[in-house]
């Protein structure tokens, strides 16, 4: 995993990018397996219950015999769907509806551990990082249906609940991210900031274009919109000068944020940016004084600005 130490100026306790998925789930069954290495995955998107009629349907019954004949058919019925299952020798079984008590007990006996009600979502990631398919009905389900890329299927407890993990895969096209925090505030913020590095990468990927940070473009831009509003028409001149004066928010935030004397250093910031000069100069957001951005390493992306 890769640990990262302080996301936007903060300690974290820890941030670990897992080789596969986790998802807050634990197994069924209290006998079932919770730790398998290399596990043989199955992934269903149907239920392991006995189905009811679509339509209303009405039975009637002389005696006792005809009820236990068809709780019987019933219990077939789910018999088959586990022998399906078992005939391919699955480890793990992951579906995205119900599961009977019964088929519990079937599956349980075959030594297969069993996570139910999982998200479409989840089950779909599980597929990508394990290399599993997903089937739509027990009788359709084929040795090349198993998921084999999986290196280590766990459940365990942390705090009050549980989760499962599916990790160690070989070339996992999903990954989960995991974060942990002193309190509830503090992971919130996290995962925003994180939110915000993770779209960081992605607009560079998409145009790897740089402009200097700590306000260093906002205000050479301003500069530019008031030195230009002194040769525009009256009419128009105060619109140059407002949309210049907005942009200067940017570096007078930073400033407000870490405490320094705002006047003071947004004049010599202007001073800095006259003429068109110093365009790399901005508010340096840890110390509230000016400094020049390129020979900080402070950098974003171009198309966050536009």
């Amino acid at each position: 995993y890769a640990k990262v130490e302080k996301i936007n100026g903060g300690d974290i306790e820890d941030c670990r990018v897992l080789k596969g998925v986790m998802m807050n789930k634990d197994i069924i069954h209290p006998k079932m397996r919770r730790k398998i290495v290399k596990p043989r995955i199955l992934l269903l998107d149907c239920t392991l219950e006995y189905k009811k009629g679509e339509s209303q349907t009405d039975i009637e019954l002389s005696d006792e015999k005809g009820w236990e004949a068809l709780l019987l058919q019933e219990e077939e019925a789910i018999k088959e769907m586990c022998d399906d299952i078992i005939a391919v020798h699955p480890d793990v079984v992951v579906t995205e509806k119900g599961v009977s008590d019964l088929a519990q007990h079937y599956l349980q006996k075959a030594n297969i551990s069993v996570l139910r009600r999982v998200r479409k979502t989840d089950n779909n990631r599980i597929a990508r990082a394990s290399g599993a398919t997903i089937v739509h009905r027990t009788t359709e389900i084929a040795d090349k249906d198993i998921g084999l890329g999986c290196g280590l299927f766990e459940c365990s407890k942390i705090g009050d609940e549980f989760y499962t993990w599916f990790v160690d895969c070989e070339s996992p096209k999903a990954c989960s991210i995991v974060l942990r925090g002193a309190s509830r505030d503090v992971l919130n913020e996290i995962e925003r900031n994180l939110g915000d590095a993770m779209n960081v990468v992605r607009t560079i990927y998409q145009d790897p274009r740089l402009v200097p940070g700590g306000g260093a473009t906002e205000m050479a831009i301003a500069q530019k919109l008031v030195e230009n509003s002194k040769r525009q028409d009256p009419k128009i001149a105060n619109a140059y000068r407002s949309a210049g004066t907005a942009l200067e928010v940017i570096p007078r935030t930073l400033l407000e944020n870490c405490g320094a004397d705002i006047i003071r250093q947004i004049t010599m910031l202007r001073a800095k940016h006259a003429g068109g000069a110093n365009i790399t100069w901005g508010i340096d957001g840890e110390k509230g004084v000016l400094a020049d951005m390129a020979a900080l390493g402070i950098w974003e992306p171009v198309a966050v600005k536009m």
